[in-house]
């Protein structure tokens, strides 16, 4: 944390949230989302290879199967899945160890997901993880 006596900067937060945005694939590719990383363990319906201009589809940072059908997009176990999911996802350093490449190596990532209420998705949690 630098200080500048009136002034307190965090860098590696403010890096951050230039450097990863989260979006719905639904929506459409804009040249400004940079690196597109796809985090849903599904292929999201009516989406085309083509549609989604992808980079990377990283299924495997994903909620399990057991966890995401358990959480069922439920807002009550919202914040019981994010505890759980982080859980998983920092057991699955190989997966997590891969977004943070990407992270590294490219000046905007943009971490899509599928779910419709967007104050639930995974891809909230994993930038919590990487910040």
């Amino acid at each position: 944390m630098l200080e500048c006596n009136f002034l307190k900067v965090n860098f590696k937060s403010f890096v951050l949230e230039d450097v990863i945005k989260l979006k719905r694939i639904y929506n459409k590719a804009e040249k400004d989302d940079g690196f597109r990383v796809l985090v849903d363990r599904l292929w999201p319906r009516g989406v085309s290879k083509e549609e989604a201009k992808l980079d990377l589809w990283l299924k495997e940072i994903a909620p399990s199967s057991d966890l995401r059908k358990w959480f069922n997009h439920d807002p009550k176990k919202w914040k019981e899945f994010k505890e759980k999911y982080k859980k998983e996802v920092l057991d699955n350093k190989q997966a997590f160890d891969q977004l943070k490449q990407v992270i590294k190596k490219n000046k905007v990532v943009t971490l899509l997901y599928g779910v419709k209420d967007e104050r639930c998705s995974e891809a909230i949690v994993l930038k919590e993880l990487l910040k």
